[in-house]
């Protein structure tokens, strides 16, 4: 079973105008609210009876946050669990990884050329090479960050893989998408939404999306409910099932449609975005 898990948290330490998502100052009591509620989840995770790869996709940025370091390299270690990973920006330090088990911890990181010196984001991704650590690294393909990703493409090693998301609303000429591809030879997936109304997709069936109550739906893009974790009513709602919605234009949704070959393409590196021709 794979698991996207979003919870309440919201705030982060970076304010990107094209971010869809929603950015606030999270309260000292919303902090409490988001640590328990992952306490929660991590702890149903150690006792799941069956095997679980957890992708966390928090509105805001969790690494900065105690508790989601923690919850990372508790769930590394649990024999069951076969990937955990994260979205992040990278702005917290990589030390915790330490006391992580490399095999089975990865990271989604995204550079955001307008909130972070770029040197101390290559540092970062120069830390975690040496580190052992597995991950990739995004930006977001707006034009202004073109120079920006070819030189970060150019400086990172070869086995790292940078890959681009084709920036929301945006249509791309077939020179702009090509300038895209040549840092990113799968930008072509990313470029146009993909037609979904009725395809077969993965998740409800072996995916699932988590929110911060337990709630439990088919993918973080199609609202209905489909059961609780916590009371195990999710369980008897999983099967195969086509998609209601008329495209699907996110990686972590169309990732999932048979229709695609993707789970080729990133076999071993779902969660992380890891293709499999990369040792990253």
């Amino acid at each position: 079973m794979t698991i996207l898990y979003r919870g309440p948290l919201a705030s982060c330490d970076y304010d990107c105008g094209y971010c869809p998502f929603a950015k606030r100052r999270d309260t000292p009591e919303q902090l409490r609210t988001d640590r328990a509620a992952l306490e929660r989840f991590t702890n149903w995770v150690a006792h799941a009876p069956e095997r679980v790869s957890v992708l966390f996709t928090p509105w805001g940025e969790g690494l900065v946050r105690t508790w989601y370091r923690r919850a990372l390299t508790e769930l590394s270690h649990l024999p069951h669990v076969e990937r955990v990973a994260i979205q992040t920006n990278l702005s917290a330090h990589p030390r915790w990884t330490d006391a992580a088990d490399l095999t089975r911890l990865a990271l989604w990181a995204t550079y955001h050329p307008d909130q972070v010196p770029y040197a101390r984001f290559l540092a970062r991704c120069r830390e975690l090479r040496a580190r052992g650590v597995r991950f990739s690294v995004g930006v977001v393909g707006q034009p202004e960050h073109l120079s920006a990703a070819r030189k970060l493409r150019a400086d990172l090693p070869p086995g790292v893989y940078l890959w681009i998301n084709a920036a929301e609303g945006r249509t791309y000429t077939d020179a702009e998408a090509a300038a895209w591809a040549a840092i990113d030879p799968h930008f072509g997936y990313s470029r146009n939404a993909h037609p979904s109304l009725g395809r077969d997709c993965r998740t409800g069936d072996s995916v699932i999306s988590v929110d911060g109550e337990g709630t439990v739906r088919r993918c973080h893009f199609v609202p209905e409910v489909i059961g609780n974790l916590y009371d195990g009513s999710f369980r008897q709602a999983l099967r195969p099932r086509p998609c209601p919605n008329a495209t699907c234009d996110c990686h972590i949704g169309y990732v999932h449609m048979p229709s695609l070959p993707l789970y080729g393409v990133f076999a071993g590196g779902i969660l992380e975005r890891v293709p499999a021709t990369t040792s990253a």
